[in-house]
């Protein structure tokens, strides 16, 4: 789930910290799993939901997303997992939208499991997809995998922001502005504001990466223009120019070796 947190300490995890937040991150690659399985023609937004609530309660786990307050009192996000559909950003709610061929669908699900957090996303295609949005999806995708190759210790991540701009702009698509990923641990949301790209406002918000750090990674990128708006239901997040988009993310542990990848589902 893409934020922007309030002002606070980054959090230094200890290796125990660490691998409790491996153990809420392979449920979520599971329940992503799965979602991803039942990925058809047919099948309705809330009924990807479903699978997911049911796996999380099989683990005993929750999803974080689940009733996460809003500006708007009273009115917090009504389900367990987010899921956005072709211009859909992030933060689609699950209800009666129906897949069909050629769509492409995010599906986001930050998950709580003994007090620790994680947070991973993933865009698949419905059956057959045009070659622009299956283009989309493998460049969204590598950018990612860009910065987590690229994770060490001592480095700045306006230095990895960069690379992920250059990456998606040079394949000529839009990087997302108004939504950045974000420290997390104990609770889904901490600082640092991790972007996806470089400008005046970021650097201002810089950070070097130290051992020990947690972030979730999350680039959003757009065929079109990145401007976006927001739904009357609060929450969905939408290309302005009705293009579509991809979302991929994967909470990550900054370690001396380089970057450990908490959400992929290995045990260790």
């Amino acid at each position: 789930m893409a934020g922007q947190p309030e002002s606070m300490p980054i959090v230094i995890k200890t290796r125990r910290e660490i691998e409790q937040m491996r153990r809420a991150g392979q449920v979520a690659c599971k329940v992503l799993e799965l979602m991803c399985q039942a990925v058809k023609p047919g099948i309705t937004t809330g009924e990807l939901n479903e699978i997911a609530r049911q796996e999380l309660e099989r683990h005993g786990a929750v999803g974080l997303s689940k009733n996460y307050p809003t500006y708007k009192p009273g009115q917090g996000y009504p389900a367990e997992t987010c899921i956005s559909v072709n211009e859909e950003v992030v933060h689609g709610i699950p209800g009666t939208r129906v897949l069909h061929e050629g769509d492409i669908v995010t599906v986001d699900a930050a998950t709580g499991l003994s007090g620790y957090c994680s947070d991973s996303a993933v865009t698949v295609a419905v059956g057959k997809i045009s070659p622009a949005k299956q283009k989309l999806l493998d460049i969204t995708r590598q950018s990612l995998d860009l910065a987590i190759e690229n994770i060490k210790p001592g480095r700045k991540w306006s230095d990895i922001a960069r690379l992920m701009q250059a990456m998606i702009e040079k394949a000529g698509f839009s990087v997302v502005r108004e939504f950045v990923g974000h420290g997390i641990g104990r609770t889904m949301h901490e600082d640092p504001k991790v972007a996806n790209f470089v400008s005046h406002e970021q650097m201002r918000s810089d950070f070097i990466l130290r051992s020990g750090m947690t972030l979730a990674i999350e680039p959003m990128v757009v065929m079109g223009r990145r401007q976006v708006n927001m739904l009357s239901d609060g929450w969905t997040v939408v290309t302005r120019d009705g293009q579509p988009a991809a979302h991929f993310e994967h909470t990550v542990a900054v370690t001396d070796a380089g970057a450990d990848v908490l959400t992929d589902g290995r045990l260790v």
